[in-house]
């Protein structure tokens, strides 16, 4: 580490000025008036020049270049304190210019560096694994920079103060992604979200939420629906915001439209018949809180002479991937309109 700890104590004369007093030129030993610091090395003039190491009472020492009695150049620097080490460039005995720091409690950081802290470009590895490459200012990371994170996330964009701030994109994960403002480590300002499950908002967030988040998801038409054999039915979906305004900054969500049984006896003079269901259908009825079963399509015709029925929907909740929202339908009691959103939430 250091060329000082390497010589042969006889391959140059060691100078003690029996009066005190340091060495004036060549090599030396000199313990200082107040003990605590001891150096051996080269010395110009009575000063610290060259090569040398000196040494601290409480066990720290630095190794390396001094200039007319300063550490300047380059060397290492060990502080018993906290366990860590310094190896790269000083200035007036301070970490100043290029250097690699290693801290005992985990981690290391390498870039550079003004009066001991982290100021300018480098990279930081901290105890966690969790590595930022970027700027830095007063040894916080400040300015455009890199970070992956523990979980797997990660993020490239404005820092202030160890804080995301600025314009960034975060990618998640779990494939969801984000790009727009932020403030105070958290999504703040116009930006687009896309989740891993499809869903995306595309506005404005405070606090780390959407402003205009769909909060139900509403079936616009008739409570009764009559439904021909065979053919086609249209349904008028909304996203909609607590004051039923429509949620135009949402897209993605997943509709899925499933029918219900209800199992009654009818009187022996009714002509009215429901649907049977198909029996190569495979999947088992879901249970539902409304007294009948609900089972997916495809439905078969209804028996043989008998009319139609029309199909009506009921009511049914529904869980959505940005914040929980509502599912408003009305239906009639004869068949179930279920709606099933891409599961997850957005954070």
């Amino acid at each position: 580490m250091a060329a000082a700890s390497q010589r042969s104590p006889t391959s140059r004369l060691q100078r003690r000025d029996s009066q005190g007093r340091p060495p004036q030129d060549g090599y030396g030993v000199y313990t200082y008036p107040n003990s605590f610091f001891r150096y051996e090395g080269e010395w110009r003039g009575g000063k610290t020049h060259g090569r040398g190491k000196l040494l601290f009472k409480d066990g720290s020492y630095y190794e390396g270049e001094f200039v007319d009695g300063e550490i300047m150049g380059e060397g290492c620097r060990l502080w018993a304190s906290s366990g860590n080490t310094y190896s790269g460039q000083f200035v007036l005995g301070e970490p100043q210019g290029h250097g690699i720091m290693k801290y005992k409690a985990g981690g290391r950081y390498e870039g550079e560096l003004s009066r001991g802290l982290r100021e300018g470009h480098g990279c930081l590895v901290d105890q966690d694994g969790q590595v930022y490459r970027g700027s830095f200012h007063n040894n916080k990371r400040h300015g455009q920079g890199q970070m992956a994170f523990q979980n797997g996330d990660k993020y490239d964009g404005d820092w202030v103060r160890d804080q995301r701030q600025g314009h960034g994109v975060l990618w998640c994960a779990d494939g969801s992604t984000y790009e727009g403002q932020w403030h105070s480590d958290v999504f703040s300002g116009l930006g687009s979200m896309v989740h891993c499950s499809g869903v995306g908002y595309h506005g404005m967030w405070i606090n780390g939420r959407p402003v205009a988040q769909a909060t139900r998801t509403v079936i616009l038409g008739p409570e009764v629906m009559d439904v021909a054999h065979n053919s086609s039915f249209t349904l008028q979906v909304e996203l909609q915001q607590d004051n039923g305004e429509v949620a135009e900054s949402e897209d993605g969500r997943v509709l899925k439209i499933s029918a219900g049984v209800r199992y009654v006896q009818l009187p022996a003079y009714s002509e009215v018949s429901f649907f049977k269901v198909d029996k190569g259908s495979r999947e088992g009825p879901i249970q539902t809180p409304f007294g009948f079963e609900c089972i997916t399509y495809p439905l078969s015709s209804p028996m043989s002479g008998a009319p139609e029925l029309s199909a009506a929907p009921e009511s049914a909740s529904t869980g959505s991937p940005l914040p929980q929202g509502d599912l408003e339908v009305t239906m009639g009691s004869d068949a179930l309109c279920d709606q099933e959103d891409t599961p997850g939430t957005l954070s």
